[in-house]
């Protein structure tokens, strides 16, 4: 069985996800946005005996790598070893799909265009020549619509047959002189050497360290006077270009088109936010309404286990000390966050990814564009809020689609204003008991719109304190970028359920499973573990009262808050077993017996208010933590992101006691 290994490479939002998952099996998500793959996935199919080896690479515009999912791209196309690059182009939108096969035919020698969504294009009335393409491109052309699997087959043969076609040699006008002096001081190697000399006319810093770092560079002094007068990013696209419009002359006839109606209403200045909140305002409500009957059904269950754990733990005769701790401390806690979180994330994360895959969240970026630019920052940083509602750790990581660094800097670190779905239930909890009242016949609509409404001033939030920082320690103006409006493409059901269900809520929750665990050991010593007599708790608790007093709560709730820091879930429980002093982690039957529990122990309208604050604003949980550190390699990035919430939240509660 002879064996191939293919790159897939393309622009955001063409399908290339598509025709990998329909190849491969492989199911892998197919977003509507740029950079919704940041890393690459690797997939084999069988065809005609043959072993093929996909290599799904992420969305790019450009090998001229600037960004992250180009780097890596580029990259790949540079020095992994593989055998042919098939670059999959929109049929809607030929121009950019063809700028990126000319880079790619500059590095590679086997290429394959595949034209994707041959339906979508003759829907809007686009016709193509393909023939003519194929002859001034000197490179096959395969026309498919992977979402009905048609003409993959042909893909495929194409595969085993492509042939070898010299570098693309293109014409850089003033560029040619500089690029023929420098090619003879680099060494023999795989790569183009005009590539290589092109990337160090651009300075690009990211390649210059790649071509050091494997001596393809020989006793090379550029006079620097030579371009000191010639912009060669600007030579360098301008040439390419050209070549894309040589390319397509006469070869596509386009009809008149219609850009659906409804988007006229969704990117309106007028209806665009107002109908972005509506769309929160009912993701909650559904949220809301259909997460309290799995979450009680889940506490019984795991409640009911724990005689049978303590039987089998006494059975091997383990200490009754370690007993209580792993039952009532790690186990409690675990199941008190799988039986919190998994409802709603089940509900939460399917309903986000049907709209994201049905195309309105580039919509939604379209629509908050203007105000982040006034704010020096970038549009798709509306995108990495809208995955900071699912979970700040995921919105932090899809910041990668910001090119410029100041930028996903400023995005990551006002990420953690976006409550995530661990927020939610003790939000909601709150909101319910203390402003809406119990028994209410509307009680879940109304908490769905005091929920939106917080939404909507922690987006202010996020205006302002992305305004100061880009205006302080992260000083810069807003960079221009691409947002493609995807068509309108209804998503498939169980592909979507299935998704949002192992890559998110799955993956989430395992990652606050982790936490948890050390969470319950720290929890259980803390309230059990005695010196002098007086358990550490009450300590803490008495050290914490006066700063409690100040932001309008007690010592419990701040402590509560404090412990809470593996995972927001594990709040309200932390709380009760403090005010009942029972030493585990307590459930309670129904909102009124926790009410009731929380007003006998001094709650008051003013306590609900600064501890809604405090929990909207405070420090990010250990996980999104640890994923901004990552992210940023950077301990000062980190400490911000932990201290500048904790202070907005400190600041409204100190406003909101003062004003009581």
């Amino acid at each position: 069985m002879k064996e191939y290994k293919v790159a897939l490479i393309g622009t955001p939002n063409v399908g290339k996800s598509t025709i990998y998952n329909a190849l491969t099996k492989n199911h892998e998500h197919t977003g509507n946005w740029a950079g919704k793959t940041v890393g690459f996935t690797k997939g084999k199919c069988i065809y005609q005996n043959n072993l093929i080896t996909f290599y799904d690479l992420p969305g790019t515009y450009s090998l001229i790598s600037k960004s992250k999912e180009e780097i890596i791209a580029t990259d790949f196309i540079c020095f992994e070893p593989f055998d042919v690059a098939v670059v999959v182009c929109d049929a809607t939108s030929l121009e950019k799909g063809i700028n990126l096969v000319i880079q790619t035919k500059e590095i590679c020698k086997k290429v394959i265009v595949c034209l994707n969504m041959i339906d979508e294009a003759k829907k809007k009335g686009i016709i193509i020549d393909y023939d003519t393409l194929e002859k001034r491109l000197n490179t096959r052309v395969i026309k498919t619509n992977a979402r009905d699997k048609m003409g993959l087959n042909n893909l495929l043969e194409a595969i085993l047959t492509v042939k070898e076609n010299p570098y693309l040699d293109l014409n850089y006008g003033p560029l040619n002189k500089l690029i023929n002096n420098i090619i003879p001081h680099i060494k023999d190697n795989p790569l183009n050497k005009k590539w290589i000399a092109l990337r160090i006319l651009e300075n690009n810093k990211h390649y210059l360290n790649k071509f050091n770092e494997l001596n393809l560079i020989n006793n090379l002094k550029l006079d620097l006077t030579e371009i000191e007068n010639i912009d060669v990013s600007l030579e360098i696209v301008t040439n390419i270009s050209k070549e894309v419009k040589r390319i397509l002359k006469n070869i596509v006839i386009k009809k008149k088109y219609h850009h659906p109606k409804i988007d006229r209403i969704l990117t309106s200045k007028i209806f665009g936010i107002p109908i972005m909140l509506l769309m929160l305002l009912i993701i909650f409500y559904l949220t809301i309404i259909g997460a309290n009957y799995p979450s009680d059904l889940l506490f019984k269950f795991f409640s009911s286990l724990e005689d049978n754990f303590i039987n089998i733990l006494s059975y091997i005769h383990l200490p009754n000390i370690i007993i209580d701790l792993l039952v009532n401390g790690v186990y409690r806690t675990l199941y008190w966050v799988i039986s919190v979180m998994l409802p709603p994330m089940l509900i939460f994360f399917p309903i986000f990814t049907f709209l994201e895959d049905l195309g309105l969240l580039p919509r939604i970026a379209f629509n908050m564009d203007n105000a982040f630019r006034k704010c020096h920052t970038c549009g798709k940083q509306a995108l990495t809020m809208c995955m900071g509602i699912g979970c700040n750790a995921v919105g932090v990581t899809s910041s990668r689609i910001i090119d410029s660094k100041r930028e996903r800097i400023i995005a990551i670190l006002t990420n953690v204003f976006m409550p995530c779905n661990g927020k939610f239930p003790t939000l909601i909890a709150i909101i319910t008991m203390f402003f809406i009242g119990l028994n209410k016949t509307y009680s879940s609509l109304s908490c769905a719109l005091i929920l939106t409404a917080f939404i909507a001033l922690n987006i202010l939030v996020t205006f302002i304190v992305s305004f100061i920082l880009s205006k302080t320690i992260l000083k810069g103006e807003a960079t221009s970028f691409t947002l493609e409006l995807p068509p309108y493409r209804f998503p498939k059901i169980w592909s979507t359920i299935w998704y949002s269900i192992k890559n998110r809520a799955i993956f989430v929750l395992m990652r606050a499973v982790k936490v948890a665990i050390p969470a319950g050991v720290l929890i259980w010593i803390v309230a059990n573990i005695k010196f002098n007599n007086i358990l550490i708790l009450n300590y803490l608790t008495n050290f914490l009262n006066p700063i409690g007093t100040l932001l309008g709560i007690d010592g419990i709730v701040l402590l509560a808050l404090i412990l809470g820091f593996p995972a927001n879930e594990i709040v309200i429980p932390i709380m009760l077993m403090s005010y009942l002093e029972t030493g585990t982690l307590i459930d309670f039957a129904n909102l009124n017996e926790l009410k009731n529990i929380l007003v006998l122990n001094g709650w008051t309208i003013k306590t609900a208010i600064c501890f809604l604050f405090l929990m909207l604003y405070r420090f990010p949980c250990s996980t999104t933590l640890l994923t901004i550190k990552k992210e940023t390699n950077s301990n000062f990035y980190t400490f911000l992101s932990f201290i500048i919430p904790t202070i907005i939240g400190i600041l409204f509660c100190l406003l909101i006691n003062l004003i009581f």
